[in-house]
């Protein structure tokens, strides 16, 4: 059951509670296959996830800029690094590199990225089902529910898959 967008919000602030009971067991009880469990739902999910046809992510958050990123994206756009920095991004409060606005520069109007071959090391891993030891990012997770409709998904068959 993925949500469409229009549901999602609701459906996660219904679930938070529950999601946050579920991943504080799971830490404190972590299940010995719980890499390899994760790797094949978020795999299963995202064979039936088109993110064109959402691109939430892309519209409400933006990403860190590592100085990899920076590098990497700055040579893509040919330019230098301090002027994809003072042309794209600002420093948050944790002094990160972050977008200086959202929907994010790079997003086209149909939903692909301009720089979708360089994209930040952080939109590539979106919505980070897959990592490994997921237990150690399941805060990372609630923030993502309300954003994905797979990272929804994902959890909800997670909860079924692995009961606690």
């Amino acid at each position: 059951m993925k949500p469409s967008l229009n549901e999602l919000g609701k459906l996660a602030k219904d679930k938070h509670i529950e999601n946050k009971k579920y991943f504080d067991k799971l830490k404190k009880k972590t299940p010995k296959n719980l890499d390899y469990v994760m790797q094949d739902l978020h795999d299963a999910v995202f064979q039936k996830t088109n993110c064109l046809d959402c691109a939430n992510c892309c519209k409400t958050t933006g990403p860190l800029f590592t100085s990899a990123d920076v590098a990497r994206i700055s040579k893509h756009l040919r330019q230098k690094p301090q002027q994809f920095i003072a042309q794209y991004l600002r420093m948050d409060e944790d002094q990160d590199y972050v977008l200086q606005s959202l929907p994010c520069s790079f997003l086209d109007t149909d939903n692909s990225c301009f720089i979708y071959e360089v994209r930040p090391k952080a939109c590539r891993e979106f919505p980070h089902t897959d990592r490994k030891k997921f237990q150690q990012i399941t805060d990372i997770t609630l923030k993502n529910i309300p954003i994905c409709p797979a990272a929804f998904t994902i959890v909800e068959e997670m909860k079924k898959n692995l009961p606690l």
